[in-house]
């Protein structure tokens, strides 16, 4: 199979990436030899595009990366971000986008991943205390000294897009962006085709949900950090169950599996969305690349965006929604 490239910004990447988040925590336990053998398959397939962060594992993931990518690095694009703080025992102590902060992390992050300059960086999460301009200001900086080739934010509001694209050109932002969370598409999504700013879609399978492999709580395992989350708890978990069932239907009057369909109408939403669906099997990640044979016309789009409207998901994203798209002070 061939994949073809997508351009995010002035970066061109295979039109479907590899989140590696779950190979380290999150989603219940992992083995390093099926992680590193899922990351290396995803390269035979075609893959361009691998995306970490130090906060996942945390520290971990990045290790995991910088391993598998060891004797192929110049077939890769390797993301990586920095801002959501955390210690060694996984505890998460806030946000930090403040420039001694980001350059602390990067130099950590390019001795992890064993690497001289990481391809797309991004600011995690917008600092509330710290305005765009300093953040962005410091990356510029890595840009120049070599650190670093471009910048990325993730789930920041329109206005920090605007302001921390006036600073330094940024390549793209990372937001969820899936059938049950189309949020981005009131605001982000035309800001940043306005600017020219690519945009990578994280959770694109609905952290597993939308693939209908998941059918009751008892699925995920104790230390899987869904169990937690407004969406997978009480009723609204069989209530978007019942939004699962419409994904199948679909999928099966296409031929394909829900997480095709799912995955294809992501890709259906521009050629400047990139999504970077998770996992830790090289079964599921094969199952993944099968949505690039999915064809949706623009009747099926449409009959998709009916059925699963903005907003049509029961619960939030997160237990604690703060952090996301929060404005960061302006410059004094």
């Amino acid at each position: 199979m061939t994949i073809k490239t997508r351009r995010i910004g002035s970066l061109e990447v295979s039109s479907i990436g590899l989140g590696c988040m779950g190979m380290s925590e999150f989603y219940g336990t992992s083995f390093e030899s099926e992680s590193l053998a899922t990351i290396n398959r995803a390269i035979d397939l075609g893959v361009t595009f691998l995306d970490t962060a130090d906060a996942y594992g945390p520290y971990k993931n990045e290790e995991l990366v910088g391993k598998a990518i060891a004797r192929r690095r110049d077939e890769v694009v390797i993301a990586s971000k920095f801002g959501l703080v955390r210690n060694e025992k996984g505890e998460r102590l806030g946000i930090r986008g403040d420039a001694q902060y980001a350059t602390k992390c990067l130099d950590a992050s390019l001795k992890r991943l064993n690497i001289d300059a990481i391809d797309l960086y991004y600011l995690h999460r917008p600092d509330p205390k710290t305005p765009i301009e300093e953040t962005i200001g410091a990356m510029a900086g890595f840009v120049e000294a070599g650190k670093i080739k471009h910048i990325g934010v993730s789930e920041v509001s329109a206005e920090s897009l605007r302001r921390g694209h006036a600073i330094h050109p940024i390549t793209a932002t990372q937001n969820e962006w899936s059938l049950w969370s189309r949020d981005i598409e009131i605001e982000i999504v035309a800001t940043a085709r306005e600017l020219g700013i690519g945009i990578v879609a994280y959770s694109p399978l609905g952290r597993g949900f939308l693939t209908g492999t998941i059918k009751s709580p008892d699925d995920f395992a104790p230390d899987d950090y869904r169990k937690f989350l407004p969406r997978f708890s009480g009723d609204n978990f069989f209530n978007n169950l019942e939004l699962v069932k419409t994904v199948k239907e679909i999928a099966e009057s296409k031929g394909c599996t829900p997480s095709q369909l799912a995955l294809a109408w992501v890709l259906s939403k521009g050629d400047d969305v990139v999504p970077i669906p998770g996992t830790k099997h090289v079964k599921y990640l094969e199952d993944n690349f099968g949505a690039l044979d999915v064809n949706l016309d623009e009747e099926s789009i449409a009959k998709i965006d009916e059925v699963f409207p903005i907003d049509v998901a029961y619960g939030q994203r997160y237990a604690d929604m703060s952090p996301i798209r929060a404005e960061t002070p302006k410059l004094s």
